[in-house]
């Protein structure tokens, strides 16, 4: 899946590709082999939890994403903030204003912006 964060060590795609195709062969083989009809059924119900853990992986890949972003983008407001201070600016602190309310971690400032 060519859209997987670097950090996701599985390949989705290929999990779900694993999974049809096994869901497949159990099916063949149940129809072939009907006397173990209760071991078929244990066995597609198994392979029925793949899709779902699938998306929840794709579901956290996703929610971590956001979560390394946001603190990407406070630290470099942090930095911001520490320079500005180091430089005199009038309002050092705006950086880090600007990032907590972008987050929504603060209301919107007086001017009405987000």
């Amino acid at each position: 899946m060519p859209d997987t964060p670097s950090h996701v060590k599985v390949n989705v795609q290929e999990v779900r590709s694993r999974n049809l195709a096994a869901r497949e062969i159990v099916s063949n083989l149940s129809a072939a082999m009907p006397s173990v009809e209760d071991l078929w059924v244990r066995l597609y119900a198994a392979l029925a939890d793949v899709p779902v853990l699938v998306s929840e992986i794709r579901r956290l890949a996703a929610a971590l994403s956001k979560v390394r972003r946001d603190r990407a983008n406070l630290v470099a407001a942090g930095r911001a903030t520490l320079k500005a201070e180091r430089d005199a600016e009038p309002d050092p602190l705006y950086y880090l204003r600007d990032e907590l309310r972008a987050q929504g971690y603060l209301p919107p400032d007086v001017w009405g912006r987000s």
